[in-house]
C-alpha cells in the first residue's frame, strides 16, 4: 500500500472512530435538514448566530464566503460501518515496521524537544510520535477536505446537527484568533485539523504556542503539534512516569484522545514499540 493509500485509510479509520464516539443530539428541525436544499438560508442564520456570538464579521465572512453544501462529506458519513476488526487485526496493520523505524528516527531527531515537553506536560515522546504516526504518518498527510466546508456540511445535517454547529462555531474562532487562516484548515471528512487531527473544540482548549511564535499553529508547526497533543493527555489527567498500556494509569487519558479501544491500544503498542519495549 502506498503511503498516502495507507494514510487516507488511517485517517478515515480515525474519522470513524470519532463519529462512533460522538453523541448524537436532536437538533430541531427548523435549523437543520436532510439534504443541500435549504442550506444557503440555514447558513445566513448561522452567519448571525456566530455574530452574535462574537465573531467578528471578516473573520466570519473569510470562513464562510465561499463555503457549500458537500454531499461527499454526507457520503462518508451515511457509509460508515461498525468497527469489526479485533485489535490484532487493527495493530498488525497499523502499528508496522514502517511508523516504528520512523518514530524512533524522529524521536532521536526531536530529542531536545521532546524532553522540554515531557518536563512541562509529563508525557513521554514515545506515545506523541505514537500518536503522530497513526493520525497523519508524522504530518505527511493531513486530508484534503475543507474543514469548514466540512463542518458546515454536518452542522446543517440533522443527524448530529448540534455537535456540529458548536464544533463549526469553534472553527471560528480560531480563525478570528489568528492561528490559521480558512485555507490552510483542511484534514479528514469530520472537521479534524492537523498533522495529530484536533476536533476545533479542542484545539481551542489545548493548542499551545510551543515556539512562542505567536500562533498556535498545528498543521505547519512541529513543537506545536507535538506539545499541543501532550497538552491535551495532561488535561485528561495523564500521570508523569506511570505505564500507558491497557490496565495502567495512563491508559483512560489515551482513550480520551480515541474512544475506539482498539485504536487507543494501538497508540499503546506502537509507543513500546518506538520506546523499544515489546520488540
Amino acid at each position: 500500500m502506498s503511503q498516502t493509500n495507507r494514510m487516507r485509510t488511517a485517517l478515515g479509520v480515525a474519522a470513524l472512530a470519532l463519529s462512533l464516539g460522538l453523541c448524537a443530539t436532536g437538533a430541531r428541525a427548523a435549523e437543520c435538514g436532510r439534504n443541500g436544499e435549504g442550506f444557503e438560508s440555514w447558513l445566513d442564520g448561522f452567519r448571525r448566530e456566530a455574530a452574535a456570538a462574537g465573531v467578528s464579521k471578516p473573520a466570519i465572512d473569510s470562513a464562510l464566503g465561499d463555503v457549500f453544501y458537500d454531499r461527499s462529506v454526507i457520503s462518508h458519513d451515511r457509509g460508515q460501518k461498525v468497527f469489526r476488526q479485533t485489535f490484532e487485526q487493527f495493530s498488525a496493520r497499523m502499528a508496522n515496521s514502517f511508523r516504528v523505524s520512523k518514530g524512533r528516527s524522529l524521536l532521536q531527531k526531536h530529542a531536545a524537544l521532546f524532553k522540554r515537553i515531557e518536563q512541562k506536560y509529563g508525557v513521554p515522546g514515545p506515545v506523541l510520535v505514537a500518536i503522530w504516526g497513526l493520525e497523519t504518518d508524522f504530518g505527511s498527510y493531513l486530508g484534503n477536505f475543507p474543514t469548514i466546508r466540512a463542518l458546515a456540511t454536518l452542522a446543517y445535517d440533522c443527524r448530529r446537527a448540534d455537535k456540529f454547529r458548536a464544533e463549526l462555531l469553534d472553527a471560528l474562532r480560531i480563525v478570528e484568533r489568528g492561528d490559521l487562516d480558512p485555507a490552510q484548515m483542511r484534514g479528514a471528512w469530520a472537521g479534524e485539523i492537523g498533522q495529530t487531527q484536533f476536533m476545533p473544540s479542542s484545539y481551542l482548549k489545548f493548542a499551545v504556542d510551543f515556539d512562542g511564535d505567536g500562533k498556535r499553529d498545528l498543521v505547519h508547526n512541529t513543537a506545536d503539534v507535538l506539545a499541543s497533543t501532550a497538552n491535551f493527555l495532561h488535561g485528561y489527567g495523564w500521570k508523569p512516569g506511570a505505564g500507558w498500556d491497557e490496565g495502567e494509569p495512563n491508559f483512560p487519558a489515551l482513550l480520551e484522545w480515541n474512544k475506539a479501544k482498539v485504536y487507543s491500544k494501538t497508540i499503546a503498542l506502537l509507543a513500546d514499540k518506538i520506546k523499544g519495549a515489546g520488540d
